[in-house]
């Protein structure tokens, strides 16, 4: 594998859709709040700051995260760097505890949601706004019309969808083009090639794969002993103690893949997605998340990096074979109609 060097503050442009171009990695400012471990809002500022003036001005957030929390860290950066970002928010999800939450897509909740998240973000606009899941008691083409509203009224320049599937993209498409569809994918994580990607090329939206890294555990330094209390990741089944224990050689098998191409674990997973993406023939973006600047720059030579076909077909099994789904509740994700 050969990995790409770009200079600090140059990284490819990536054209998702509905004319939407972004930095070709963005960054996950769900990482900005406590979700993995304590974090202070300075440091958390540090390592945000850090990723943008390494060329990453492709920034996601949500409502939800810390509470509000990752938007206000977000605010201080962009009060003086506004027109470098792309800024990402999200609605959808309230509530609380992870699996214990609710999902919202009625119109009034958009409105009032949009109006608080730029309040606390410092901006009159976001460049992209997604619904972070689909209300299954709101028809998605109302939630869209109410959407669609907000770019009509100059507060959202490009709509977005977390989570849909295949044929809810299709169906919002049709209300407003959806600029970018995001949904978890990675190497151990791929059933959205059975449909929803399928849909995203049709419609001509892009795609932003949230957790390419599989929460860390596709990266050299993961280690289940370090989640500590208040660490989000145990509410998902693959962080279960048995199956940490199930997927361990899986691990091992993956990370010595990278070691015999010369990388980590973090820009391998990474390299993979822009493979993958590029076989299927789809604009890719994916948005790795940390508290710490030194994996900011780990994941930098990644960046458009094509994965040669010996070590795709090496990789190519890995998400059938691990055990535990990718998620708490598969009707919070495009996988519920196969749930179903």
């Amino acid at each position: 594998m050969t990995v790409s060097h770009h200079p600090t503050g140059l990284l490819p442009r990536t054209r998702l859709g509905d004319g939407l171009v972004v930095s070709a990695l963005g960054y996950g400012a769900m990482s900005l709040s406590d979700v993995y471990g304590p974090v202070a809002d300075d440091q958390a500022l540090a390592t945000l700051t850090h990723a943008v003036d390494a060329g990453i001005t492709f920034v996601d957030t949500a409502n939800v995260y810390g509470g509000g929390r990752s938007e206000r860290t977000i605010s201080r950066l962009i009060s003086t760097r506004r027109d470098e970002i792309q800024l990402a928010t999200k609605f959808g999800i309230a509530g609380g505890l992870i699996g214990k939450r609710e999902v919202r897509g009625d119109p009034a909740y958009v409105r009032e949601q949009i109006d608080q998240s730029l309040q606390r973000l410092g901006t009159d606009h976001v460049d992209l706004y997604y619904q972070h899941r689909v209300d299954p008691k709101v028809p998605i083409e109302e939630t869209v019309g109410a959407m669609s509203e907000l770019v009509a009224a100059g507060k959202v320049r490009h709509l977005g969808l977390s989570e849909a599937t295949g044929d809810e993209l299709r169906r919002a498409h049709a209300v407003h083009p959806i600029a970018a569809i995001q949904t978890e994918w990675s190497v151990v994580s791929r059933d959205v090639e059975r449909d929803v990607i399928a849909a995203a090329i049709e419609t001509g939206t892009g795609f932003v794969p949230y957790s390419p890294l599989s929460r860390a555990w596709l990266c050299d330094g993961f280690d289940p002993a370090q989640i500590g209390e208040g660490d989000g990741r145990p509410k998902f089944p693959r962080f279960a103690p048995e199956n940490l224990s199930a997927n361990a050689a899986l691990r091992a098998e993956f990370l010595g893949v990278a070691r015999d191409a010369g990388v980590t674990g973090a820009q391998l997973a990474l390299a993979w997605l822009y493979t993958r993406a590029a076989q299927l023939g789809i604009a890719v973006v994916p948005i790795p998340g940390s508290r710490y600047a030194a994996h900011v720059d780990e994941w930098m030579p990644a960046v458009g990096v094509t994965l040669s076909d010996e070590v795709m077909e090496r990789l190519d099994g890995f998400a059938e074979r691990m055990s535990g789904n990718r998620s708490f509740d598969l009707a919070w994700t495009s996988q519920r109609e196969t749930a179903a």
